[in-house]
């Protein structure tokens, strides 16, 4: 860590997508101790910490900043660690740096999600104020009223107070600089990136109406409301945060689904969906989630290539019945009964000749219906185009 970077935290592996998690005015990178270690499953997560606070470095910043300028930082960051384009998720000031990386930084942003926050922060006269208020008094006073502008009454997160408490004065009132500038209202519609705006139902620093703004102004933007939640959701209601995020930047259930329809047909798919039960839910979820919407998307290898690898797995553990199912997906992927049957002969050297051998059984049953299948459609075909076309003069 040098001082010319902010403090940041890496979780997940190193070969996942990256996804950027910003912070509010006066808390640090602990504000997604909740929400980003189940994130980094899928993620290559990144946490990072405004100037003068958590262990970035307050000579970061300095008075009337802007947000383009905590924006350079945070590219600044990402270059520093080799990641040229990445999911933002950032809270209040976080997810004011998220816009302003979509509207102008779009080749960055993959996708973005804004929580608890705005396009303005109610005018600059306020943060102005404060700024000047932390600049003579420092952060104690404000710390004191920290829980009842962050959280709903009753509940607290003691370790983000003592964050705002002992954030450096200087550099937090260089961020409230930051935002009496901000105002991003009339470059909304600029933004292209899939976009997720998150609302705390209870938030008095940005109400819903701030990001229904938002929503309404960004192309295809979605918004949650969470009830219950006031301006730091991630800390108080994280399960509902971590449940929207997931859907917004995995978004792999619905695109599993979509692929496994397109490999094993509607036919299979529509029999599974009827006959699932609240028993057997949350298997088919997984499977749409991980095995069709992670494995069967991953362009490293072609559909082709997948479908040989299945067979060949399946032969060796003689799952017949999935077999049969394969065979007849490898099939709608363009492999030949020729490719299919090569297929097959490899696993006979090793995997087995009896597993090859019943594999071969099972495979020609498949090929056979799909025969007798075609057959039927042409004998379909040519008795509807006779009864169409009558017969002897009527026919020429």
């Amino acid at each position: 860590m040098t001082g010319k970077l902010l403090d940041h935290r890496v979780e997940g592996p190193a070969s996942a997508p990256p996804l950027l998690l910003g912070p509010s005015l006066g808390t640090s990178l602990a504000l997604w101790d909740r929400v980003a270690p189940e994130l980094s499953a899928t993620h290559r997560v990144i946490r990072w910490d405004l100037p003068g606070h958590g262990g970035s470095a307050p000579e970061l910043i300095g008075p009337g900043a802007t947000v383009a300028d905590l924006a350079g930082l945070v590219l600044a960051l990402a270059d520093s660690l080799g990641v040229e384009r990445f999911a933002h998720a950032g809270v209040s000031l976080g997810g004011a740096v998220g816009l302003h990386l979509a509207v102008h930084h779009p080749q960055r942003v993959s996708s973005l999600a804004v929580i608890c926050s705005s396009a303005h922060f109610g005018g600059a006269q306020p943060w102005r104020e404060r700024a000047a208020r932390v600049r003579h008094e420092g952060l104690a006073p404000l710390a004191a009223s920290a829980d009842a502008r962050w959280f709903t009454a009753g509940f607290t997160v003691p370790r983000l107070v003592q964050d705002h408490r002992e954030a450096d004065p200087a550099a937090y009132a260089a961020c409230c600089d930051a935002l009496a500038a901000f105002d991003l209202r009339d470059e909304l519609a600029r933004i292209s990136a899939p976009t997720l705006l998150v609302a705390g139902r209870e938030d008095p620093a940005t109400p819903p109406a701030h990001l229904r703004e938002i929503a309404d102004a960004v192309p295809g933007a979605a918004l949650v409301e969470i009830p219950g939640a006031s301006h730091l959701a991630p800390a108080q209601c994280p399960e509902a945060v971590l449940a929207a995020l997931r859907a917004h930047f995995d978004g792999t259930a619905r695109h599993g689904t979509s692929v496994r329809r397109e490999v094993l047909g509607d036919a299979h798919v529509d029999r599974a969906q009827a006959a699932q039960t609240p028993f057997t839910a949350r298997f088919q979820d997984f499977i749409s989630r991980y095995a069709w919407g992670e494995i069967w998307t991953d362009p490293t290898l072609t559909r082709r290539e997948r479908s040989m690898i299945t067979l060949t797995a399946l032969v060796t553990h003689g799952h017949h019945d999935e077999l049969a199912l394969h065979v007849r997906a490898a099939r709608r992927g363009g492999l030949t009964p020729e490719e299919i049957g090569a297929v097959l002969l490899q696993t006979a050297v090793y995997c087995g000749v009896p597993a090859a051998n019943a594999a071969f059984a099972t495979a020609q049953r498949v090929l056979a219906e799909e025969e007798a299948e075609k057959t039927r459609e042409a004998e379909d075909a040519e008795e509807a185009e006779g009864a169409a076309g009558g017969t002897g003069d009527d026919a020429r």
